[in-house]
C-alpha cells in the first residue's frame, strides 16, 4: 500500500478486488488479488476510515472512527453515495456489518449500535440509535470493536477489545455474554463469521483465534490460534477463496508519510 497510508478495515466482495481504508485521512485503497497491485479510488475526507463491508450492489458501507460519521461508497467509481452522522462529541465509529436489512455499526468510546435499515436495498436518510443493556458493560479503553451476525442469523455478535469478551447482542441491544469456557480474545479486533467458525483477529498479539460457535452464538470454544511472521498488528479480516487477508495496522509503530504498509494473505485455518 501507499506510504503513510496507515490501514485498517478490509472488504473483499465477490471479484477478485480487496478494499482498504485509511486511519490517516480515510482514502480507500483497491488492491488486485491476483497481482498486488492497487490504486486509491477514493479520497477521504481527513477522518479515518476503519471497518468496511461491501453489499451485492458494490456499495462500501464505512466506518468513520473519530469521525463519528458512516458512509457509503460506489466501489468502482469511488463515489460517496451517502454520508450519516452517527455521534457527536467523544466517539469510535469501529465496525460494521451488513445483515439481511440493515448495516450495524459499533462505537468504541458509547454503548450504542448504530443501524442504517435498508429497506428493499434502499439507502435511509438516517441512523437509528440502538442502546446497549445486559451484560456488556463499557470501562476504560476500547469496548465494543468487531462485529458479525450470528450463525442463524437472529441476532450481532460484539467483541469487547478491553475485556476480551465476547456477547450475543439482540436487536433491541440487550447483550449476553458469550460463554468462551474459561477462554478470552484480549485485543480482540476485527471478527469474520463462515458457517459457525468464527475467526477473531487480535491485533497487538499478532494472531487469529479461531472459534467454534453454537446456532445462536451463546456458546464458543476457541479450536486453534494462528499466526504468521509477516503479521504487524493486523486490525481486521476479510476473505477470498481459500485465504484470509489481513491489513497490517501497525499499531505499535509511529506513523509517518513514509512509513511502509502492507496487507498479508494466509491461508483459511
Amino acid at each position: 500500500m501507499p506510504d503513510g497510508f496507515q490501514p485498517e478495515g478490509i472488504a473483499i466482495g465477490s471479484g477478485p478486488f480487496a478494499f482498504i481504508g485509511s486511519m490517516a485521512d480515510g482514502s480507500i485503497y483497491r488492491a488486485d488479488l491476483r497481482t498486488g497491485r492497487g490504486a486509491i479510488i477514493s479520497r477521504g475526507p481527513g477522518t479515518p476510515s476503519l471497518g468496511m463491508k461491501i453489499d451485492e450492489r458494490g456499495r462500501l458501507f464505512v466506518a468513520g472512527g473519530t469521525g463519528g460519521d458512516a458512509r457509503v461508497v460506489d466501489s468502482r467509481t469511488g463515489r460517496v453515495l451517502a454520508s450519516y452522522r452517527l455521534a457527536t462529541g467523544p466517539t469510535f465509529v469501529n465496525d460494521v456489518i451488513l445483515t439481511q436489512d440493515a448495516a450495524w455499526f459499533t462505537d468504541s468510546t458509547n454503548p450504542v449500535l448504530y443501524k442504517l435499515p435498508l429497506r428493499d436495498g434502499r439507502l435511509p436518510t438516517a441512523a437509528q440509535r440502538i442502546p446497549l443493556t445486559g451484560d456488556l458493560v463499557y470501562g476504560d479503553g476500547f469496548n465494543a470493536n468487531g462485529i458479525t451476525p450470528t450463525p442463524d442469523g437472529r441476532g450481532l455478535i460484539v467483541v469487547q477489545s478491553n475485556t476480551g469478551r465476547l456477547f450475543r447482542v439482540d436487536w433491541s441491544g440487550a447483550t449476553r455474554r458469550v460463554d468462551l469456557h474459561g477462554e478470552s480474545l484480549p485485543e480482540g479486533d476485527g471478527l469474520l463469521l463462515r458457517g459457525r467458525t468464527l475467526y477473531a483477529v487480535q491485533n497487538r498479539l499478532n494472531a487469529v483465534a479461531v472459534l467454534r460457535l453454537n446456532a445462536a452464538g451463546t456458546d464458543g470454544r476457541v479450536v486453534r490460534r494462528v499466526s504468521d511472521r509477516r503479521f504487524d498488528v493486523p486490525a481486521t479480516v476479510a476473505a477470498f477463496g481459500s485465504r484470509l487477508y489481513l491489513p497490517n495496522a501497525r499499531f505499535d509503530t509511529s506513523p509517518t508519510s513514509t512509513t511502509p504498509y502492507t496487507a498479508v494473505a494466509i491461508p483459511r485455518p
